[in-house]
This record gives structure tokens, sequence and C-alpha cells, in this order.
């Protein structure tokens, strides 16, 4: 077998560009070899395949189901795009040995995916993941053919079910349409959310879940609910599907304009499988994942009354830990990567767990990221209180102190070249950075310089790509661009000429 044979597992299943790497005959020896572990775990069926709205789901799909149908599984195929999260709650509601999702998530347009869950709808531990690398084989071990018939179904309202068990949506409509009064601080028009799925499979569910039959995409009507850029787009606007600022000039523009006819407009955006989550506040500013962990979090405690663990991966704002701290609850950090929140939930009583990257999951439902719930616990949060995201924000800077945070991506010439950056932090890191004195090296995931104030600087190079990722949090902006141009510099020192911010 070729080096450009060997297919690997990132933080949370295999990507490749398609029509490079990710192609028909690669994802039927994907297919071939995640369906022998799984029968090897005792599987038997059935085995859930579902896809995205990318180039060629569908049909990479079909392919994995046929695949794993002649394997010998039972294979029930969605029968349209859908959410990860809502695949995910089909292998829950139907006691399923597992799923297949076609998706490359929040990853650019070019690319796509296989994901693969265990029966608990969370993401395949690194011991399958690691079994699956190891019986990938050939083309022509491949089996395409026979088996039993490939059952098709719909997800979503099975989904919808339980998000409706989770969050109270009918009250929350109720309370939200024109005719409601929602608090003594809240009144209608003051609402409006507007969501942006950017063109993934997200787009349409909030409507669905509010009892409309096609997305609500009208702006001109009276309504709490607008969605834009909810159509099927391959090619995502011409941005990456991932719900970060750079990628939601559309939903900031939007929120900015119908501001002036609702105050407290406020936008929710979805990545491109939907389990991740971004936000917009109603002066169009950008919420970031660290904010909502800790706005949801507040909620969960304060609003609802809950309790439980907190889980939080090493490069998640140190807010999280002052808040767990505050409120008297047990903190987890673990390191980067969904699966490893995963693994938490599944063992012990935990409240509330998410990454940097957008992605939270939540006590009572799966355990796997979900950005529609999280969405849909942002708007309880704002209705509850009757107080913008800005302005909750607000009050935990001024209880916790002010957060600042931002990451850089650095790709570098060599997959080595990442690896030598974090290796010389670690060997012999610097007593300052920036003015400040590193008090502690953690090494958890990368190395991260911890300084007095509680500042820090990750350094984490990808397994995978030539890409070194640097992150940084303090109390202001200034200082975190300091902290960042002190990585970028540690890397081209260290890497050597030829990276790329």
């Amino acid at each position: 077998m070729n080096q450009s044979d060997k297919l690997k597992f990132g933080t949370d299943g295999w990507r490749a560009v398609i029509g490079d790497q990710f192609t028909f005959p690669n994802v039927a020896r994907m297919a071939q070899a995640a369906s022998e572990a799984l029968i090897a775990r005792g599987a038997t069926g059935p085995l859930i395949v579902g896809y995205d709205h990318r180039f060629l789901s569908d049909r990479f799909a079909e392919l994995a189901a046929r695949v794993a149908a002649a394997n010998g599984l039972s294979v029930r195929l969605a029968e349209g795009p859908a959410t990860t999260p809502c695949i995910s709650w089909a292998v829950r509601e139907q006691e399923s040995a597992g799923a297949f999702i076609l998706t490359a998530s929040h990853n650019p347009y070019e690319y796509n995916g296989f994901k693969i869950k265990e029966p608990h709808g969370g993401s395949a531990s690194v011991e399958l993941t690691a079994d699956i690398e190891r019986r990938l084989g050939p083309l022509d071990a491949v089996k395409e053919t026979g088996g039993s018939e490939i059952a098709r179904f719909d997800p979503k309202p099975a989904y919808f079910e339980q998000l409706g068990r989770l969050v109270d949506i009918e009250r929350l409509n109720a309370a939200l349409s024109p005719r409601g009064t929602l608090t003594s601080a809240l009144k209608w028009p003051d609402l409006l959310t507007i969501v942006d799925s950017i063109g993934g499979a997200a787009g349409g569910f909030f409507s669905r879940l509010f009892g409309l039959h096609r997305p609500q995409t009208d702006f001109s009507a009276p309504q709490f609910l607008v969605e834009i850029r909810s159509s099927r787009d391959p090619l995502f606007g011409g941005v990456n599907p991932e719900p970060i600022a750079q990628n939601l000039g559309a939903l900031s523009e939007a929120v900015r304009r119908e501001a002036s006819r609702y105050p407290m407009t406020m936008g929710v955006a979805l990545d491109g499988d939907g389990d991740r989550v971004g936000a917009v506040d109603s002066d169009g500013s950008f919420v970031n994942s660290h904010q909502i962990f800790a706005l949801i979090l507040r909620h969960l405690v304060e609003g609802r009354g809950l309790a439980g663990g907190v889980v939080k991966t090493f490069s998640t704002s140190r807010l999280v830990a002052q808040m767990t701290e505050a409120y008297g609850l047990p903190l987890h950090e673990v390191p980067i990567g969904f699966k490893y929140v995963c693994n938490k939930m599944l063992t012990d009583d935990i409240l509330i767990g998410g990454e940097e990257s957008g992605g939270i999951g939540i006590k009572g439902h799966l355990p796997e990221r979900d950005g529609i719930l999280c969405g849909l616990l942002l708007m309880e949060l704002v209705v509850q209180r009757g107080k913008s995201l800005g302005a909750q924000i607000a009050e935990l800077s001024e209880r916790f102190g002010p957060h600042a945070y931002d990451r850089v991506d650095l790709h570098l010439r060599r997959v080595e070249d990442g690896k030598e950056v974090v290796e010389s932090i670690k060997r012999s890191a610097p007593a300052s950075v920036a003015g400040q004195h590193v008090a502690e090296v953690q090494t958890l995931d990368g190395a991260k310089m911890v300084f007095d104030d509680g500042s820090w600087l990750l350094l984490r190079a990808s397994g995978t790509e030539p890409v070194l990722r640097v992150y940084a949090e303090a109390p202001d902006a200034a200082q975190v661009a300091r902290l960042l141009a002190f990585g970028q510099e540690r890397a081209q020192v260290t890497a050597g000429p030829g990276r790329q911010a």
C-alpha cells in the first residue's frame, strides 16, 4: 500500500480534499474497515448512515451504506441531508450499532469527511479509530454487493421531539410571537433571532422546530425568527462553514440592520453539519465560543437550577474555571478534541462540556456537540433574563473580570515543523513573554505558557497537517495580540523560512 493510500483520523473523523484523497474508492475502503471493526465489536445493526450538504455527500453515503450492508449489517440511510447531532440522536433513539456520517463539518468546501459514531451517539473512541486504521486494506478487499436491502428513513421528527424535551419550544414560541408578552424587561417586538446556517445541513431546522414547514426567510412580516443562507450551498457562499467572526459578515450585517426595528436582535450561526455554534449580538459584534459556553453554563446553573461537572478542553477560556469555582462544581480539563469531552460525559455526571471551536454538549442529551440545542438555549436565556447577549456578557465580565481571546493558524512547510516548535517550548520555555513572567508550562496538549496574572499562550501542532495553532487569552485584546505575535515569531525562528500566516 502506498503512503498516499493511508487514511488517518483527525480529532473527529477522516477528512480529505474531494477528488484528491477523498474519492469513491477510499470511501469504500473506509466503510469496509469501519464495518469490520464494528462487527468485531459485536455489532449486528442497524447501522445509521447520514450525510450533509457537501458536494457528492449523498453519493458517498449511498456507497458507504452499500458496503456496510454487503458486510452483513442492516443499514438505515437518511432520506435527505441532516445535521450530525440529528443523526447522532437517531443512533440513540433506534439503539443502533453506530453511524457513518459523510461530512467535513466546518472545513472548506473542497473537503469531505467520514465521521463514525458509537452506540452512545458520541464520537468514535481512539481505540475504535485505531482499529479501523489497522483494518484499512486494498480496494479489491471491499465488499459492495449483497446483504439486506437498505432502508430509508427521516431522522428529523425524533430529533425535534428530543429537543422539545430539553427546551420548552412551545413556550418560547408563544412568548416570542407577535401576540406574546416576554418578561417585564422584554416585550415583543424587541427580540428577533436570525439564524445563519452558511448553506449547511442545519438550514430550515429552526423553522421546522417552531412549526413552519419551510425556512422562514421573509424579513418584512412581523416575526421573531428569520433564517439566512438556509438553502443548500456546497460552496458555502465562498467562506468556510465555520461559525467564527470572519465567516459571518452576512449575519452581522443582517443583525445590525434589523436591530433598528427589533432592539434585542441576535444572531445564531451553525457550522456545515450543525454541531458547532457561534452568535452575534445586537450591535453586530461576534460572540465567541468561550462566551457562549459561559452564558449557557450560567443559564443552566442560575436559570434552571441544575448541577453537575463541567468539562473544558485545554484551549478553552479560564473564565469557565472561575465560574465552576464560584458555583462549587467539579471541573475537568481534557486534551483538545470533543472525543475527550465525550469520554467524561460517559463516565461522570457532567452538566456541560465544551471546546474552543464552538462545540458544546449538554446533560440529558448526547455525549456530543449540538449547535441547534445551544442556539435554542441562547434564545431561552435572553428571554428569561430580558437582556441581550452583550449585556449578559458584560455582567460576567463585571463579576469575573475581562477575558479577551484569539487564535491564529500558521501553515508550515512540514508536519514535523509544528511539532518541533512545540517541543522547543517544552525543552526551553522563555522566562517572560511580552513583558509577562512565565509562571509555568503546561503540556496536556501542546505547550501552554501560563503567566502570573492567569493569562496564557498555547502552541499546538496538528498531527496530520503542517499547521501550528497559536492560542492566547489575556484581560485585553492588545495583550492577546502581543502574545500571538510572540508565538508567530517563535514558529518562524524554530521552523525556519517558508512559514505562511
